[in-house]
């Protein structure tokens, strides 16, 4: 089942899939994207969220991916990072760590983590850092739509109040229009500290990925997707991507629409 619709900057997919079906898709739009990036320019950077993202994307640590793609050329961020270290079990980096980024051959120089010895402004602030040596070094380009950074894809996941990345829904950050990486202090979800992306930097990706599953989610999906009439757009309304925003759906997180 999909519903497409079009827009002034992006091209929207909804697509809803069977429980086992959606991780295969998801790998194959990865691994296609992958590949097409890796051959145009020899780079390919791809941004994770936290959640149940990477247990959504673990076809591609099973053949055929695991031993095809080239891993070599990826360059790995994160949307959001929780300030602990990156040890702890609230950690997006240990959780794509022990998932997903020790069973593929990515150059370890190639995964940007945060600085889990700085404090929630600090380590916001030397992220953004990170990501402008990257834009100078030619490794991250900017993108002529915005002047922000442009990731080549970007994988999203979705809360139950529709929050996305660290932006929440009322909370001041999601006005944000000039920092790359900001913080917050007093997240409604904990751990309260983390850094973020802010929608800019969002928006400018290449390709989006939302990535939502289980029945616990119907009710978000339906405000996400159906629920358009309010002038205070959720988070989750506010995305939007340069060339494709594609929405994978889980059926039973679908059961609203």
């Amino acid at each position: 089942m999909a519903d497409t619709a079009n827009s002034e900057k992006k091209k929207k997919v909804v697509e809803v899939f069977e429980k086992d079906d959606l991780p295969v898709s998801l790998a194959k739009y990865v691994a296609d994207l992958s590949n097409n990036f890796t051959q145009q320019k020899g780079a390919f950077t791809v941004v994770l969220s936290g959640g149940s993202l990477i247990h959504d994307i673990r076809k591609l640590v099973e053949p055929p991916y695991r031993d095809t793609l080239e891993w070599s050329k990826w360059h790995v961020f994160w949307v959001d990072e929780r300030v602990v270290p990156k040890t702890h079990e609230d950690s997006n980096y240990k959780l794509a760590y022990d998932g997903f980024l020790s069973k593929v051959p990515i150059p370890p120089g190639n995964i940007y983590a945060i600085n889990d010895t700085l404090p929630a402004e600090g380590a916001a602030d030397d992220y953004e850092a990170c990501l402008k040596q990257l834009v100078k070094s030619n490794v991250l380009p900017l993108s002529s739509v915005s002047g922000f950074p442009k990731f080549d894809l970007m994988l999203l996941g979705m809360g139950p109040d529709c929050h996305v990345a660290s932006l929440f829904p009322g909370h001041p950050l999601e006005k944000e229009d000039k920092k790359w990486v900001t913080f917050i202090k007093d997240s409604p979800k904990p751990p309260p500290e983390r850094i973020t992306f802010t929608f800019p930097v969002i928006n400018s990706s290449a390709y989006i990925a939302m990535v939502v599953t289980g029945a616990a989610l119907a009710d978000a999906v339906h405000s996400a997707l159906r629920d358009t009439q309010n002038s205070n757009k959720l988070p989750a309304q506010l995305v939007s991507a340069e060339e494709e925003f594609k929405w994978f759906i889980e059926k039973e997180a679908a059961s609203k629409l």
